[in-house]
């Protein structure tokens, strides 16, 4: 069961993949003429000239060919001689036990059958039954020939299952001159494939140096035909030792089943006498089937007899039987069986050596390899050990080369270590096995791999020198090694890859060179030289005692062959990369045409403790055993004894390029003397290394004294000095986790000294300058050179030195970085001093010194201003660049106001140009040739056209209907739904709300037309403005459309009204805040009260048009049928004129503002306008009507009977007059918002609810102020001042100053950063670059009309823009926050120069701000100079406000 386990371990272990390449083979010229002159087949070791050689070498040689076999004898015959049925012509037939006591030859042309269970037997040692025939051979089941050698040629051959061909035991001589059978009496085994085992009787001599039998018939092989050896014997009397294996021959043509055994064993010799060797089994065959036993393994016996050998030429096999040719067993040392024999597979030309999982510690023999045709594969598996005994041989195979499962491959003699050998392979794979060399290998190979498995180079103590070269990958896994106690040399083009734990390469000394990468994994280790050498090893010579520096190790040569006079121990040459988890140890360690090297925090490049054991810097020691310190960077600390100091070393070597060996304490006699640190360089004077990373270590440490007294001397050695560590380098990352470090070693506890500190240089290749420069490294680890500590009142050894190659102009320091921003260095050097100030006069303000690619080599420096938003090169910003430009403040403010002037001049002469005939309309003449004052067309009706007879016009009205509510989006228009007194008798009371309901439904707005409102309102509300107006307007052509062409008028009772759709009409004021529906007779009623006349109409109520807020003031309009119907009464002209008074009284009423705007109208209609209508019997009062459920109410004026006075308004009027409403009294009054009016002061007309304004009610008016109410305070309708011209050009220069301010402002913000630009841009978007389109599109349009309604839309984006320059007051605040500090450290500007630095933040916004102020006064008294030009509706008298 074990051994099965073993084999499947070893199984699995088969992990290579082959590649392949041309190899070229090492050549002795030394040897050459032995190698060819001396393996022949008659060639001894004893002819060679090695007699003193004669007892290790007596046995093995390889015997001559045998002698050609004499003719054969006449045929047996098959009845006669065999007692079988037929003739060999025909088939013969053998059905019974045939025992034969002399050799058997039959010659035929026919076939023979053995039947099952038939047994032919010649049991005689070396008897010989030979099948000769042309037909079948076939043996039955269980079927059997027993012989001392069988051979058969036949057509085809069939060995059924249990059939048996045994010759085991009964072989004949061997050939003769072989000593294959051991003489001596112990027990030995016979050899024949490899050696007999022997068990170790003396203590003086190992296994190893033992054997039996000796190997013979190297030469045939490949068609094997010799005996097997007898075993030897423990007795004289006796012969106990086993026989030999036979011969077996089977040359079939065509076709070979194998289900039965083929045995060729060697006999058991017991416990008294020795296993005999196996013989010979040759099979050859077109094709075979079967999964039968072929056998030549050794027999059992006291020692162990070898294998035979076993040769199969079989083109196509269908199944693989088991062939054996292991040793036999040996009783008396079960761990040493006889070796194994050989297996040759001539198909694919392999040989296969293996032992069957038998320990053995006898070897396999191989001698000379065929040249032509060469082997395909060889293996040595399964704890087989083959040697190749020569004193130059060359293992040549064209595949691979194996060694599994505990197989152990031995070059040359363990105890003469002078050969010298060649292996060639395509392939070296090694897994759980040996190979052991002694003297020295040449190897190449294409792959080399090793899964815990070792290779053991044994020097001989002479300056050998072994090449190992795998071109395309070498690979250790699993604690693989590969040791040399003298010259090793890896060579490969590929991959060399170390892989984890355990695995190893050492030597005393070691170059690894031209692998395109190596890779030395977690736990793996390079040495070089060994950790614990013998003296027998070679070691390698340290220049302890040299003053100069080894030329070689800053210019190495170029080849990497491995030159034993160089001072290297461990080389890795021309390798690209090498990545370094594990160690890498020697005491000169040297890196040389490497492109880069990473090593990980796992990794160690280390010479520490491998300097010299005294050397030019060693420290005194007194002979007691205290000393100082090792010298080398830093003098070696004194050490201490009884008062006294032990002097130490001196420092020595070149601190600008080191390149020496640490020293210690004592010398190489001294037990117990400390050793310096070692050398590592990376790169040379002529290949610096690319880049270098370390995560890990780098050391090169001096080694610290013993705690333990030893040899009666005191425990007080002086610590090593710290070696040298010489990196030429083009760039350099040191981790968080790396050490470089070339420390010194403590001293002894007794006293001893502290080593000095090491050295460390840096040497930059092509260090970059100016714009070129890039930093050459980033160092983040730690660097230590110290000093080691002293012990017992010694001192402590003195720091090491770390220096790097001069920096050139602008760079400082070790690592030559640049030069701190703000200073210049002009001379090559090192020192942070040679970095000068920059002048700090030559710096402007604003400015700061700027980082310059490579350092600052000459002054000037270099500078850029603390912010892109100022400009080179005085770091002005783009706002006072332009201000510069132009002279300066002052004389830039006086160019730009002289500009604004002259521009506004050229602006007023185009506007007058353009606009000039339109601002001022003419008179129209009247019906009776006079002429009406229409100097004011904007405070009277909008329909005033020249006098016509508005008697004709308004025959058929009946009744005016206003509609309720704002018409905002909010609250639309709405008519109520019972119909007034006035036209019950007209209308259908049911139709009539069905109209109401469709033209409410109507009025009403959208929901999204209410959300645009919002947000143009957030965002710019002349926008929202705009929209309003608009949707407004679109109503109010809807509800037109509708009352005149798409409702059918079924609500008037009239047919005639309802036929021609003339019943009802829609209009509204201009500012779109009121809408009424005039009710028209369709003139089939016959009504002669109908309609009534302005005395029956009365109360009558006027509502206002507008809110009384800037853009909409309030206004009455007086259209043709209320002007028709006020003629009645009084002249048109004095309508007109107090429609106009009015209004101008009107405009001066602020909402808000209520209160005190309504008192000046109540007394001017006292005053001006009931003065004059009281002699027509008229009055009006200022009154409020219709008040909605949201307190919004309307206001305008009562026209009333002059001697009715408030009484009458209480009493009821048959047939027609006025009557008391008590129902519409109480509902007024509970409608009437209390914020308005005391209802005891309401006086209500029987048709309209509202109340009557006096100048003491109005004072209970309570008005909810919004967020805009401020800026009513700005925006407000005012009385004209005239001098239009002059406003208008003032207007001119304010709006030009305006624009040109807002744009410093923005220069100024944009001078501050972007992100302030676009706040005050777009907070309100674009708010305050309207104004000044707007402005121009009000100045330069036509006609006053359109010139007002302009400008107060310009007015409304002047004031919007007022929160963009808050904003910026906002953004230049926080600005000047941040930026005074550092603005107050530079004041250097003239003193003329007021407030242009960041201190002026607020000049440009604050007169920005100033400037729309004013503007908004002036674009008032603008719009009121053309809204009125007739100044005299504002008189205070009377008569000369009608005289006008």
């Amino acid at each position: 069961m074990a051994g099965d386990l073993f084999a499947r371990v070893c199984r699995l272990s088969l992990f290579f993949v082959s590649v392949v390449v041309v190899v070229a083979a090492f050549a002795n010229p030394r040897l050459k003429s032995f190698f060819v002159d001396g393996l022949k087949e008659d060639f001894s070791i004893l002819g060679a000239g090695f007699g003193d050689a004669k007892d290790l070498f007596i046995h093995d040689y390889s015997p001559p060919s045998p002698p050609p076999p004499p003719p054969h004898p006449p045929s047996d015959s098959c009845a006669e001689d065999l007692q079988g049925v037929g003739t060999f012509d025909t088939t013969c037939r053998i059905g019974a036990n045939l025992n034969l006591s002399k050799d058997v030859y039959v010659e035929g042309t026919g076939s023979i059958d053995i039947l099952s269970g038939v047994t032919v037997s010649c049991a005689v040692s070396g008897c010989s039954i030979t099948f000769n025939i042309s037909g079948d051979f076939s043996l039955g089941q269980s079927g059997s020939i027993v012989a001392g050698a069988f051979v058969l040629a036949a057509q085809n051959a069939s060995l059924r299952a249990g059939s048996i061909i045994n010759t085991t035991g009964l072989a004949g001589d061997p050939p003769p001159q072989t000593t294959g059978a051991p003489q001596d009496l112990a027990g030995a085994g016979g050899g024949h494939g490899g050696r007999g085992a022997a068990c170790v009787t003396e203590k003086s001599k190992s296994q190893d140096d033992v054997w039996g039998g000796d190997p013979y018939s190297w030469s045939s092989l490949e068609i094997p035909n010799s005996y097997g050896s007898k075993g030897g014997s423990t007795s004289k009397e006796n012969d106990y030792g086993g026989g030999g294996g036979g011969r077996v021959w089977l040359q079939v043509v065509n076709y070979l089943e194998l289900n039965g055994t083929v045995l060729a064993e060697g006999g058991d010799g017991g416990i008294k006498g020795g296993g005999g060797s196996g013989g010979s089994i040759y099979i050859k065959a077109h094709a075979s089937k079967g999964n039968g036993k072929i056998s030549a393994s050794g027999g059992d016996g006291w020692g162990g007899g070898s294998g035979g050998r076993v040769s199969i030429d079989i083109f196509s096999k269908h199944d693989d039987p088991e062939i054996s040719v292991h040793g036999g067993k040996s009783n008396g040392c079960p761990d040493n069986a006889g070796a194994a024999g050989t297996f040759y597979d001539a198909v694919p030309r392999s040989l296969v050596v293996s032992n069957n999982n038998m320990s053995t510690s006898t070897n396999t023999l191989l001698y000379e390899f065929p040249h032509q045709p060469l082997w395909t594969n060889v293996y040595v598996r399964n704890k087989a050990k083959a040697a190749v005994p020569l004193l130059w041989s060359r293992v040549q195979v064209q595949g691979q080369l194996s060694l599994l499962c505990g197989g152990v491959l031995d070059f040359g003699l363990m105890h003469f270590a002078s050969s010298e050998f060649e292996l060639m392979a395509e392939e070296l794979l090694m897994s759980d096995s040996i190979i052991r060399v002694y003297g020295a290998l040449r190897m190449s190979v294409k792959m080399f791999l090793m899964w815990n498995s070792k290779m053991v180079i044994d020097g001989g103590g002479e300056v050998a020198t072994s090449l190992l070269e795998a071109s395309n990958l070498v690979v250790l896994k699993e604690s693989s090694m590969i040791h040399s106690n003298a010259n090793l040399g890896v060579h490969g083009q590929g991959l060399l890859n170390l892989s984890g734990p355990g695995d190893l390469i050492e030597a005393q000394r070691l170059i690894l060179s031209l692998f395109y990468s190596i890779n030395v994994g977690p736990g793996s280790v390079l040495r070089g030289p060994l950790e614990n050498a013998t003296t027998g090893d070679l070691s390698p010579k340290l220049n302890c005692e040299l003053q100069d520096c080894p030329i070689e190790l800053l210019h190495p040569p170029e080849d990497c062959n491995l030159n034993s006079s160089l001072s290297f121990t461990l080389q890795i040459c021309r390798v690209e990369d090498i990545v370094v988890e594990g160690l890498i140890k020697g005491s000169v360690v040297h890196f040389h045409r490497a492109r880069t090297i990473l090593v990980h925090s796992s990794g160690i490049i280390s010479a520490s403790e491998m300097g010299c054991r005294g050397g030019i810097g060693r420290g005194m020691v007194l002979s007691n055993g205290i000393g100082g310190g090792g010298g080398h960077g830093g003098m070696g600390g004194d050490g201490y004894y009884n008062g006294s100091y032990v002097d130490g070393g001196v420092l020595y070597g070149n601190v600008e390029l080191p390149c020496e060996l640490g020293s210690g304490s004592g010398n190489d006699s001294l037990v117990g003397a400390t050793a310096g640190g070692g050398i590592i360089v990376m790169g040379s004077m002529e290949h610096s290394l690319s880049s270098l990373s370390v995560h890990g270590e780098l050391r090169a440490d001096g080694e610290s004294s013993i705690q333990k007294a030893v040899n009666d001397l005191e425990a007080g050695f002086g610590g090593g000095s710290g070696g040298t560590v010489l990196l030429f380098l083009h760039t350099l990352m040191v981790g968080e986790t790396a050490i470089l470090s070339s420390v010194g070693g403590k001293g002894g506890p007794n006293g001893g000294g502290g080593g000095g500190g090491g050295r460390i240089h840096f040497h930059w290749s092509e260090i970059p300058t100016g714009d070129e420069y890039v930093a050459l490294t980033d160092v983040k680890g730690k660097v230590y050179m110290r000093g080691g500590l002293g012990q017992h009142q010694a001192h402590s050894g003195d720091n090491g030195t770390v220096t790097g190659k001069a920096c050139p102009k602008g760079l400082y320091g070790i690592f030559c970085k640049e030069c701190p921003t703000g200073t210049y260095k002009n001379v090559s050097g090192s020192d942070r001093a040679l970095c000068k100030q920059c002048p700090p006069d030559e710096l402007p303000h604003r400015a700061m010194y700027t980082y310059v690619r490579g350092g600052v080599a000459e002054i000037p420096c270099p500078y850029k201003c603390v912010s892109d938003r100022f400009h080179m090169p005085h770091c002005y910003t783009a706002l006072e660049e332009l201000i510069y430009t132009f002279g300066g403040p002052w004389l830039f403010g006086l160019l730009l106001t002289g500009l604004l002037i002259l521009l506004a001049l050229v602006l007023s002469v185009a506007r007058m140009k353009f606009v000039g005939t339109d601002e001022l309309p003419g008179p129209a003449p009247t019906q009776h040739g006079s002429q009406i004052d229409h100097s004011f067309p904007f405070l009277e009706s909008l329909n005033e056209v020249m006098e016509t007879n508005r008697a004709e016009e308004s025959q058929g009205h009946v009744h005016r209907m206003y509609f309720m509510g704002p018409n905002t989006f909010s609250e639309p228009w709405h008519l109520p739904h019972s119909p007034p007194e006035q036209i019950k008798e007209i209308v259908y009371e049911d139709a009539f709300n069905r109209f109401v309901d469709e033209i409410n439904a109507l009025a009403a707005y959208q929901w999204w037309e209410g959300s645009v409102y919002s947000i143009l309102s957030i965002l710019a509300y002349p926008l929202a403005w705009s929209w309003q107006q608009w949707r407004r307007k679109k109503k109010v052509q809807r509800l037109r459309e509708f009352v005149r062409s798409e409702y059918d008028h079924a609500c008037l009772r009239s047919c005639r009204s309802r036929a021609l759709y003339e019943g009802l009409k829609v209009a509204a004021t201009s500012d779109l805040m009121l809408a009424y529906v005039d009710f028209y007779l369709g003139g089939d009623e016959k009504r002669p009260d109908l309609p009534p006349r302005l005395h029956q109409r009365l109360p009558m109520c006027l509502v206002f048009g507008g809110d009384g807020s800037y853009m909409a003031p309030f206004s009455l309009h007086s259209d043709n049928v209320l002007t028709s119907l006020m003629s009645q009464a009084v002249q048109p002209t004095i309508w007109y004129r107090l429609v106009a008074g009015l209004n101008a009284r009107l405009r001066l009423v602020r909402r808000g503002r209520l209160k005190t705007s309504f008192i000046p109208v109540i007394s001017w209609l006292e005053s001006h306008a009931n003065s004059v209508l009281s002699s027509h019997g008229l009055r009006i009062d200022l009154a409020w009507f219709q008040a909605t459920a949201s307190c919004y109410c309307q206001f305008g004026v009562l026209v009333q009977a002059a001697d009715e006075g408030f009484e009458r308004a209480h009493n009821e009027v048959v047939d027609g007059a006025l009557r008391i409403d008590q129902t519409r009294l109480q509902h007024v009054q509970r409608s009437s918002p209390p914020s308005y009016l005391d209802t005891k002061s309401n006086i209500l007309s029987k048709r309209i609810p509202g109340g009557v304004l006096d100048i003491y009610s109005v004072r209970m008016l309570e008005e909810k102020k919004d967020i805009f109410y401020p800026f009513s305070f700005i925006l407000r309708n005012t009385k004209p001042v005239g001098h239009q011209d002059l406003v208008g050009l003032v207007i001119s220069i304010l709006l030009l100053g305006d624009f040109s301010l807002v744009l410093l402002t923005l220069l100024q913000l944009y001078s501050i950063s972007l992100l302030n630009f676009f706040l005050v841009l777009f907070v309100l978007p674009l708010g305050i670059l309207y104004p000044f389109p707007a402005g121009i599109n009000a100045l330069f349009s036509h006609g006053p009309r359109r010139s007002a309604g302009l400008a107060r839309v310009y007015a409304l984006w002047n004031m919007t823009s007022l929160i963009n320059v808050l904003v910026a007051f906002v953004c230049g605040f926080i600005h000047f926050q941040t930026q005074s500090s550092s603005s107050r450290k530079h004041p250097n500007f003239q003193p003329w120069n007021f407030s242009m630095d960041e201190s002026g933040w607020w000049m440009f916004p604050t007169g920005l701000m100033l400037c729309k102020c004013v503007q908004a006064q002036l674009i008032n008294w603008h719009i009121a100079n053309l809204e009125i030009q007739d100044r005299s509706v504002y008189s205070n008298d009377p008569s000369l406000f009608w005289q006008s």
